[in-house]
């Protein structure tokens, strides 16, 4: 249980990569933690971690987001009026990667249930009982393939361009009430993530590669200011800006011609 003087995250897809940057750096914040995830062991090891190293009270919530019952049982959480979240890190996700049309159909719709449908009603969740309180907020993780169309992996770069839409107009229907609202778009990130996804990501140069500590980093400092959107690190935020105001018949192109070597 947190003691009074300690606020309480509760973060997705905490076992590992972003999500575990994520809970330690909170713990080091003073945050107790609700950490969330499919992996009870890797969570039970993290939670001990976030004890031993920071005194951090951390409530372990097995859960697959995926799963209409896993993920009520989270929204149960935090809508729990008597066990108060005052951060929500909406990181958990997950990518595919090949041509949509010789995908595996239920392996995509398990990729939109995750990466839109679970962080939607997740922050639903949670903004009745932040507004409320006047405190708090939300960070839900996207991704700068957020910023155009992504050939070779077009489910996910289309999931992650809705979680960039939806969090900056939650982001400014929040204005006025307290209740912060930000979506964290980085870009490489050193986790499991390509290995999971199946992205082969050998081409890629290391100077483009973030730790996710450093990304963790950048997010809160733009948190704590209230903003509403993070693009963690110069490269990444010159990336975003051109393809923001590129025609997608040009970034589509070239993020295919991109893919298409990456494949050979």
């Amino acid at each position: 249980m947190s003691s009074t003087s300690r606020p309480v995250a509760l973060v997705t897809g905490a076992s590992s990569g972003i999500g575990y940057a994520f809970a330690l750096a909170l713990a080091d914040r003073g945050h107790d933690l609700v950490l969330v995830a499919r992996d009870t062991a890797r969570l039970d090891a993290l939670a001990k971690e976030l004890g031993d190293a920071y005194g951090a009270s951390a409530e372990v919530l097995s859960a697959d987001l995926s799963d209409a019952t896993g993920l009520a049982a989270v929204e149960a959480r935090l809508a729990d009026a008597t066990r108060p979240v005052d951060l929500v890190v909406n990181n958990a996700g997950f990518g595919t990667s090949g041509h949509f049309a010789e995908l595996p159909i239920d392996r995509e719709q398990q990729e939109i249930q995750l990466n839109v449908l679970a962080l939607v009603r997740l922050t639903h969740a949670a903004l009745g009982g932040l507004i409320e309180r006047g405190r708090g907020g939300v960070i839900n993780v996207s991704s700068i393939a957020a910023y155009q169309p992504t050939p070779g992996n077009a489910t996910y770069g289309a999931t992650k361009a809705f979680v960039s839409s939806f969090t900056q107009a939650v982001h400014e229907e929040l204005k006025g009430t307290g209740v912060k609202c930000m979506v964290l778009a980085p870009g490489f990130t050193r986790t499991e993530f390509q290995v999971r996804g199946g992205f082969d990501s050998s081409a890629v140069p290391g100077f483009l590669w973030q730790d996710a500590a450093t990304v963790v980093e950048h997010a809160l400092r733009a948190y704590d200011k209230g903003r509403a959107v993070c693009v963690p690190g110069p490269l990444n935020t010159a990336t975003a800006a051109f393809t923001a105001v590129t025609p997608h018949a040009i970034t589509r192109r070239i993020a295919g011609v991109v893919v298409s070597q990456s494949e050979k």
